[in-house]
């Protein structure tokens, strides 16, 4: 059954980018439910968000039970993303077309807020 995802509601909040730098080195920041900039909720404990990391965002599931800090950067394709963190999305309810959607609107806001930044 296909949910009906005209009901997906991106939320922004303003976040820091806590990726460690140590000289030329950057480090994944600590990856959480809450460190993110944007986010849309797919259920009641599970989101797609997208967070600061290093000079980029990234965007991946909120809570990750499979595999920890799976994301790619939000100039990835949708499809490409969703393939990539699929195996942690942790509710067989949430469909593809919810995720996809998600996704969607994560990388048009990040795009639109760097577009208005520069």
């Amino acid at each position: 059954m296909q949910k009906d995802t005209a009901r997906l509601v991106l939320e922004r909040k303003d976040q820091t980018n806590e990726s460690p730098v140590i000289g030329p080195i950057m480090l994944t920041p600590s990856l959480g439910p809450d460190y993110w900039a944007y986010r849309v909720r797919l259920t009641p404990t599970q989101a797609i968000v997208g967070f600061p990391k290093f000079r980029t965002v990234g965007i991946g599931f909120a809570v990750e039970d499979a595999d920890w800090n799976t994301n790619l950067p939000y100039t990835c394709g949708t499809e490409e993303i969703y393939d990539h963190i699929e195996h942690n999305k942790g509710d067989d309810s949430i469909s593809r077309a919810d995720c996809l959607t998600a996704i969607r609107l994560i990388q048009e806001a990040v795009a639109a807020d760097r577009a208005a930044a520069s």
